[in-house]
């Protein structure tokens, strides 16, 4: 009689699978914390003029965006083809852009107001008329860091 009894080979073996829902749980909780929903849906026909010389902004937080266009397909019926104003999400005019610019700024601390930006997306095709017209309700309204949105371009394009 031997001590030594031989291995008998055994089936690999089964992976636990009891951490799983743990696992699932945690990846649901980061993806929810992480994804940032989008604040304004645009009402506008975006098509931004190309550019290539670009630079991003620091802080997006301190940006407030005003959209200039001819108003989306849906909502041609209610407002026309002329380039309209956008402020959050609804249409404005001209005058509403100081009332938007006060709120925008008593959102923000009041260390960071000095560093506050306001974008303009403005879709290509517009006329540069309304553009003005905002930049001097702007100017009324102390807000004198304007940015304008554009694409990147390649110079293949």
């Amino acid at each position: 009689m031997s001590k030594f009894k031989r291995k008998i080979k055994v089936g690999s073996q089964e992976i636990s699978t009891a951490s799983l829902p743990d696992i699932v749980f945690m990846l649901l909780f980061f993806f929810m914390v992480t994804t940032v929903m989008r604040e304004t849906t645009v009402k506008v026909a975006q098509k931004m003029p190309g550019a290539t010389e670009v630079k991003k902004l620091e802080k997006k937080s301190l940006v407030s965006y005003i959209y200039i266009g001819k108003p989306r397909q849906t909502f041609q019926s209610m407002y026309g083809t002329e380039p309209r104003i956008q402020l959050n999400d609804a249409f404005a005019k001209v005058e509403d852009i100081r009332d938007y610019i006060v709120s925008e700024r008593e959102k923000v601390d009041e260390n960071e107001r000095p560093f506050m930006t306001t974008s303009l997306k403005v879709d290509q095709y517009t006329k540069m008329g309304v553009v003005v017209d905002v930049k001097q309700e702007l100017r009324k309204a102390s807000a004198l860091k304007i940015n304008y949105s554009t694409r990147k371009v390649t110079e293949l394009e």
